[in-house]
């Protein structure tokens, strides 16, 4: 079963407000973000984990290795002195408008022999890209700069995360509240250990940090601890306590090509004003307006038969088994927010787009139980915690 224990973190010394260095995660940042937050301070996370070159290709690495040595030799950031789970709760709202908040906990997932063997389970199947850019980060920094976020399927966790000794907070950019609590009670840690222990933990977020961590282990050597586990944000898989929207599509076709003309025979296709409260099946958006998808049961179904049954109901599915063979020749962009779907179509950007719904957590939940991965770029967990809340160096005692 999942090893989950607490960790000595790195943090800023200063703690309280953490507003102007903390920062999102380092995959959800353009380059034009990346420099507001640079602008913050000089000791803004950001530039940790997106560091840029500077006078030769791949010094970057070097660059944020002596950055984070240089903070600690000068008490920006200071170590811990004893081992503990951290608190994280994040409160903002919805999309809908709806106060919502999620509460998880921060410590050293321990990392199996292979991805995808034992108790911790991908949640999507994966897009395959390089791992370089982390796994050499990784090895100049000998740190988790940001945490992978996992799902825990243990009812009750979420009342065991003792949430008095709060050591940080921050109001990011979004106006979402985060909040770092120190669990340091023995028996507290046991209890938290013991629940993540029960059950399987799915990753929600961060598959492929997860997979640098264990080729980065198999790299080493020498014994070592900390780079035998992963920080990680886990969060009991619970409706009260998750928020899931879904990943949007844009695609460019080849010039001729009549998006709506080859799902003509997969859908019903209808003429939408606005996307706002299409709730009964995914959106088409091409330049001559959005379009209401209603699936042809026939047609959907069949191309759907090989698909797990717990999933078969998500439009990312629907995607990718249904519409992605007919778009051969398209490129996909993925984007999690419907209105810039629209906007990038109708300014040419791109040819189309599909604005899809969030699959529920009972979907969700379903698949993880099953051991089934769900259809790629599926879910967007939201909100994401914040980079810098607490760092894991590997060389912690």
């Amino acid at each position: 079963m999942p090893e989950f224990l607490p960790f000595a973190g790195t943090r800023y010394a200063d703690g309280g407000d953490l507003g102007a260095v903390a920062a999102p995660p380092y995959d959800v940042v353009d380059d034009h973000e990346r420099i507001e937050f640079e602008a913050q301070s000089p000791h803004n996370a950001i530039r940790l984990i997106l560091p840029q070159d500077e006078s030769t290709a791949g010094d970057r690495y070097e660059r944020a290795a002596k950055a984070f040595a240089e903070w600690k030799r000068t008490n920006i950031l200071a170590r811990d002195v004893t081992k503990r789970f951290y608190g994280y709760r994040m409160d903002f709202t919805a999309p809908t408008g709806e106060l919502l908040h999620t509460v998880g906990v921060l410590g050293a997932l321990t990392l199996p022999d292979v991805a995808g063997e034992g108790d911790i389970l991908p949640h999507e199947r994966t897009i395959p890209k390089a791992k370089s850019d982390r796994l050499d980060l990784l090895r100049a920094t000998r740190a988790n700069l940001d945490p992978i976020w996992g799902l825990s399927l243990t009812e009750g966790l979420t009342d065991l995360i003792d949430q008095t000794n709060e050591i940080a907070h921050c109001v990011d950019e979004l106006g979402i509240s985060h909040r770092l609590f120190a669990i340091d009670d023995a028996t507290q840690q046991q209890a938290i250990t013991d629940a993540v222990a029960k059950t399987p933990v799915v990753l929600a977020d961060g598959h492929h940090r997860f997979e640098t961590g264990i080729k980065y282990r198999s790299e080493r050597s020498e014994p070592n601890a900390g780079a035998d586990a992963i920080m990680a944000f886990v969060v009991e898989l619970a409706e009260d306590q998750l928020c899931i929207q879904p990943i949007h599509r844009l695609v460019t076709v080849p010039p001729g090509f009549d998006v709506r003309a080859s799902l003509a025979d997969a859908f019903a296709i209808t003429e939408l004003t606005t996307h706002t409260g299409a709730e009964s099946a995914m959106v088409l958006v091409d330049a001559a307006g959005l379009w209401l998808l209603t699936p042809n049961a026939a047609v959907v179904e069949a191309a759907l038969a090989t698909e797990s049954p717990e999933v078969r109901d998500t439009d990312a599915a629907v995607v990718e088994h249904v519409i992605v063979g007919r778009w051969t020749d398209a490129q996909w962009v993925f984007r999690h927010d419907a209105d810039e779907i629209v906007k990038l179509v109708r300014n040419g950007t791109y040819n189309a787009g599909l604005i899809l719904r969030p699959p529920t957590v009972e979907v969700t939940r379903a698949a993880s139980f099953a051991r089934v991965r769900m259809p790629q770029k599926t879910t967007f967990f939201y909100p994401k915690p914040r980079t810098g809340m607490v760092f894991r160096e590997f060389d912690a005692p």
